[in-house]
Parts: C-alpha cells; sequence; structure tokens
C-alpha cells in the first residue's frame, strides 16, 4: 500500500501524487503515468508492482486539473469522460504534472536516475517526457499520440509496447514511429488496446507478462 503526497507544477498548479516505496534500499524512480481513468486501484497496482520490484514509484494525479481524486471505470460513460478531461487539460499541460513529479523523484534521497512509464495517453505523455523532459529512460503503453510527435528525437532511451489488434492505433501509426526512430525497441503483441490492465476486455495476460518482463529489464538497465 501506498501513500498520497502533495505536488506543485511549474505553473502553480497543486495536485495529488500516489507514491509506493520499496521496502528494501533504492537507488531509481519510475514516474507511473496514468491511462484516461485517472490514479485508480489499477494505476495504484503498478506502482505498487513496481515498487515491489525495487524502484520508488510515483503517480501524479493529472486529472486534479479537472476534478480533484477524479477516477474512472473502464465502461462507455468513464471513457467518454476520460477523453473530455484529458482533451480538456492537453498534453503540454499535463507535462507540466509528469516534471514535478520527475523533479520530486529525483530529490527523494539516495535517487540517482528517474524514469517514465506511461499507458494508453501517458503513454503518449512518456514519450513527450522522453523528448522534452529529460528522464533517463522512458517506456510506453499503446499511446495513441505518439505517431503525430514521431518527429521529435527522444534525448534517453526508450521502449514501447503496442497491440496488433489496438482498434485505436493502427499499423500504419506504429509504422510511422519506426520511420523516424529504427533503432527504439517497439515491440507488438497479438493483443487490443489496454492489453496490461486487468481491469479491461482487452487484458491479455500473456502480452501483458512479457511487456511487464521486458520492461521490467529495461529499466534496470537503464536506471
Amino acid at each position: 500500500m501506498g501513500s498520497k503526497i502533495n505536488l506543485t507544477a511549474s505553473d502553480g498548479h497543486e495536485f495529488a501524487a500516489y507514491v509506493s516505496e520499496p521496502k528494501t534500499p533504492f537507488h531509481s524512480a519510475i514516474v507511473v503515468i496514468q491511462e484516461i481513468f485517472g490514479v485508480n486501484s489499477h494505476i495504484r497496482s503498478v506502482a505498487d508492482d513496481y515498487a515491489g520490484q525495487g524502484f520508488y514509484a510515483v503517480a501524479p494525479t493529472l486529472f486534479d486539473r479537472v476534478q480533484p481524486d477524479l477516477e474512472l471505470k473502464y465502461d462507455q460513460v468513464d471513457t467518454a469522460r476520460g477523453r473530455q478531461a484529458a482533451g480538456q487539460i492537453g498534453l503540454d499541460t499535463a507535462l507540466l504534472d509528469v516534471a514535478a513529479a520527475i523533479q520530486h523523484a529525483a530529490n527523494v534521497p539516495g535517487i540517482a536516475k528517474v524514469g517514465v512509464l506511461g499507458f494508453c495517453w501517458g503513454g503518449s505523455l512518456a514519450w513527450l517526457a522522453a523528448t522534452r523532459l529529460n528522464p533517463a529512460a522512458a517506456v510506453g503503453y499503446y499511446g495513441g499520440q505518439i505517431a503525430k510527435h514521431a518527429a521529435e528525437n527522444p534525448t534517453c532511451p526508450v521502449l514501447l509496447h503496442f497491440g496488433a489488434r489496438d482498434q485505436h492505433i493502427g499499423p500504419e501509426e506504429i509504422a510511422t514511429i519506426k520511420q523516424f526512430h529504427p533503432n527504439p525497441p517497439i515491440f507488438v503483441y497479438d493483443a487490443g488496446h489496454g492489453f496490461n490492465c486487468d481491469q479491461r476486455k482487452d487484458y491479455d495476460p500473456p502480452s501483458a507478462a512479457l511487456a511487464r518482463q521486458r520492461t521490467l529489464d529495461f529499466f534496470r538497465a537503464h536506471l
């Protein structure tokens, strides 16, 4: 179980973040970036999982800019609410909160490197964090807006995960990313959108397990 802390972005916005600390000594951190459903039980479980693997994990509540403590379910109504909230905030503004979370983690005693890990909306933000915020490493799961920003160049190692049966991200978008960036590892799984989340209908345990192991190996190599 983690705890809640308060952070302040560079524009003065105050917001909460969920923090999960390892029980053993740690030297690196991961900023876990939410989907369009808020820092809900799934995102908290991801943070707890990586804390269990020895990383200080912090998940900024990006939706606090719209409504404090907004946690949404994976149904049609809440999906629409999440998309509206994400659109209202925008990527550039959300990155201010990601940057504050990165800075917080970097200031925790004992931490030498900070990585970012994002899912869905957070996957796109993880990519933009890699190109604009200078983390030590970045991993993005099924980020639907990465292709639109594929011309941007990451300043750190990046790993990307996609689903071959994703109804929101087509193969042409993955091809666009590969065209601009042929070297970073991009893995495509026989799964749909949101395959990592055990609360979504597209949850695919084999793909989720493989992507998780690849992500852990990546972070251990670069953090």
